[in-house]
């Protein structure tokens, strides 16, 4: 899959086709735009490198800060003033937007620092982002895990540049900007500097190495040189107060000379952020032999899943798609610059709310020591700062945008721990599971039985069926007593009368789109609602069965038009995250003809090839994980170790998993076409025995086998009988194995 990857996907304003049939009723409220970015990145690793132009939101492209509808654009054209690093990956809006250390090639005199050209030719594959400026200047960038290798090749000039500004983050747009709090910088040799900043709480540091022998090295201040050889400190910076500073090579090139930046970051100071650098260099120490490592790797990733299709354009959307969602979280192991133990630390968990359902899911199938990691990280974090974090990003303290989700790292932890996934000590992870229960909306729920807003009821309650799990995998009978009417408290946010959740503050939703989340005991969900068929018919109206076809929001929609679209109650076709795993509700209620005709529509008609080829940000993965899995015939259930199947949308898949190789067919199949027909499951069999239910346990396909689905152009009897089990309080331990 590696060669069919195309990183620009996502990165300009939603291009899809009109949607037809059912997508046409399909409502997007939040930004169409997926903002992605195509810059270098090594799989889960520390550090990006993209061209910046300052756009929102990350640093790449053309847009101004967007929340609702189309994006408004800034730019009429890809633009950079440089090139910067640590960049966050299809996230919305949100408060950290990176882009530390800009290294700009120049043949212009240093005053015109900041200014942007236009790029006049991209090219990026997994590992590595590559452009030409309008001057003449060829940059190529390639990532390793802790370290970005910079390559330019100079027109001939008498006074070529390559500076490094260390005092500009963030983004142009207003608001946008971050500022080092405190800075220091040094020359430590001819072709050799380091320094630090502190920004949000972090200390970030490089160690540089640039192969210009010939050239000069400077340090510069407010666009002006400093004497040679001279350090630079600067302390308790105000926006106000703050004049540009960094360092410059400059000297004559002949042309096509190619000048390498080599530079290794640190959350440890400048030492390490050497041996890092060296480490990610290897022997050869050049940029092809990191370039090549860089694309070993992906390739070994990307390649651990492949898709059967005659499309071309199918197999690069699906290739792109995995590829996103291998990007974050970052994993910086034995480099947290808040406590000093060695060990896991992982931060860009952008957000748990986005990532939870589906891309934390999909990296547990395909690295399971990398889920141990990240569930290690978290513990640490919890400890350490007192929280299982909603979100973690580079800066100082867990993030306290709370309002998305409560107890969601409590998912990943339940999978885990049902999964037998090596490398956690699950007594500790069960002190801090039961603890966070407590903390922020948890406190609210013991008290009144609920939480508002009414979302986090649904997260709390699920949290302790979550902990209740680990607790008897660890024989503890009395958290299991105490927690089984805890779980059952998700009853508290239902209206018996209407069977949807009760009215309340719903974070960018309303009561429809949280409605039919999958829970643990869905049918008891489904007999609050009246029942298979009044629960159906709920559904269908929130998919839009009968519905006539709906207008989305154009540039910075008004008030109105927002409100008129959210009383429609509708599925916003996966535009945003709340109703993600809506789809697979029907399922529970004995219908998955339903599934397979909404997947169907999202699948071929929310995705495409192109940079306007995702419906809304991309989240970390979050959206494109979900794709993976819907065109694999598979969902999982996050925290349940359970995954619900539809048709594939391809006739064959092979992943390699956990303990093996699991293999997808798909006998019947016929490739589809947007607003085609629909096929759905005739009968499922695993390794030759038939499965007559919907679903396959995580265990199953962690384990890896055959996985066969038959399909046909009719709803069959298949998944209508065999329900999805629901499970309010599996974890019952006979008393002469409790503990």
């Amino acid at each position: 899959m590696y060669d069919d990857v195309d990183p620009f996907i996502g990165t300009e304003a939603t291009s899809l086709p009109a949607p037809s049939g059912l997508a046409a009723t399909w409502w997007w409220p939040k930004p169409q735009v997926g903002n992605t970015h195509p810059g270098a990145c090594y799989p889960l690793g520390m550090v990006s490198a993209c061209a910046y132009s300052g756009a929102y939101p990350t640093g790449y492209g053309l847009y101004d800060l967007s929340t609702e509808g189309l994006p408004t654009a800034i730019h009429d054209r890809a633009l950079t003033s440089g090139f910067t690093h640590f960049q966050q990956s299809g996230t919305g809006a949100i408060r950290k937007y990176y882009n530390y250390f800009r290294v700009t090639p120049m043949i212009e005199r240093l005053d015109e620092l900041g200014k942007t050209w236009d790029l006049v030719e991209e090219h990026a594959e997994p590992g590595m982002y590559s452009a030409t400026l309008d001057n003449g200047i060829e940059a190529q960038l390639v990532a390793g895990p802790k370290s970005v290798i910079h390559r330019y090749r100079f027109p001939a000039h008498p006074n070529a540049r390559v500076v490094v500004d260390m005092s500009m983050g963030g983004l142009t747009i207003p608001y946008g900007a971050t500022i080092p709090l405190r800075a220091s910088l040094e020359s430590v040799e001819p072709g050799v500097a380091q320094g630090e900043i502190v920004v949000e709480g972090v200390p970030l540091a490089v160690y540089m190495e640039c192969d210009a022998e010939s050239w000069r090295q400077m340090l510069w201040y407010d666009h002006r040189l400093m004497p040679a050889g001279q350090r630079l400190d600067l302390d308790s910076i105000r926006p106000t107060t703050l004049r540009s500073f960094g360092l410059m090579w400059a000297g004559p090139a002949e042309e096509g000379q190619a000048v390498e930046l080599r530079i290794g970051f640190s959350l440890r100071g400048v030492e390490q952020a050497r041996k890092n650098l060296h480490r990610d260099l290897g022997e050869l120490g050049t940029f092809e032999s990191r370039r090549a490592g860089t694309r070993e790797t992906w390739r070994g990733l990307l390649d651990a899943v492949t898709v059967e299709t005659a499309s071309d354009e199918r197999r690069e959307v699906f290739a792109t798609a995995l590829y996103h969602s291998l990007i974050k979280p970052c994993f910086a192991a034995d480099e947290s610059p808040f406590w000093q133990q060695k060990g896991p630390f992982v931060f860009d968990i952008a957000t748990m709310w986005d990532i939870y359902r589906t891309q934390l899911p999909l990296l547990t199938a395909l690295l399971p020591h990398r889920a141990a990691e990240l569930a290690n990280a978290l513990l640490s974090i919890c400890e350490q700062e007192g929280n299982l974090p909603i979100g973690y990003r580079m800066a100082r303290g867990s993030d306290r945008f709370s309002r998305q989700g409560s107890a969601l790292v409590h998912t990943l932890l339940a999978d885990l721990a049902q999964l037998g996934i090596p490398g956690i000590d699950w007594d500790w992870a069960l002190v801090h599971m039961q603890t966070d229960l407590r903390r922020t909306y948890g406190e609210e729920f013991l008290l009144q039985g609920y939480a508002e807003p009414l979302s986090h009821t649904l997260d709390i309650a699920f949290g302790y069926w979550c902990t209740a799990q680990v607790a008897a995998l660890l024989g503890d009978r009395a958290i299991c007593d105490e927690y089984a009417p805890l779980a059952d408290r998700w009853r508290n946010a239902f209206d018996p009368e209407t069977g949807l959740l009760h009215s309340s503050t719903y974070y960018e939703g309303t009561r429809y789109n949280y409605s039919f989340r999958i829970m643990h005991d869905m049918a008891a969900r489904i007999e609050l609602a009246g029942g298979d068929d009044a629960f159906v018919r709920l559904l269908d109206r929130f998919f839009g069965f009968g519905a006539e076809p709906v207008a989305q929001p154009g540039e910075r929609p008004g008030a109105a038009e927002m409100a008129a679209g959210y009383a429609l109650g509708r599925f916003e076709g996966l535009n945003n995250e709340p109703d993600m795993e809506s789809p697979w509700s029907y399922h529970y209620a004995g219908r998955p003809d339903r599934t397979a005709e909404v997947v169907h529509g999202i699948v071929h008609q929310m995705f495409g090839p192109g940079r306007g080829g995702l419906p809304g940000n991309d989240d970390s993965g979050g959206l494109s994980s979900w794709y993976v899995w819907a065109c694999l015939g598979l969902f999982p259930v996050a925290g349940q170790n359970l995954f619900l199947l539809h048709p594939p949308a391809f006739s064959a898949a092979r992943l390699r998993v956990a303990r093996g190789d699991l293999t997808i067919v798909a006998e019947g199949f016929v490739e589809p076409i947007p607003g085609g027909p629909v096929q759905h499951v005739q009968s499922v069999t695993f390794d030759g025995e038939p499965v007559t239910g919907s679903w396959i346990s995580g265990s199953d396909l962690h384990r890896g086998g055959e996985l066969r689905f038959i399909l046909g152009d009719t709803p069959s009897d298949w998944g209508r009988t065999h329900r999805p089990p629901s499970t309010p309080r599996p974890w019952a331990i006979p008393a002469k194995e409790a503990s």
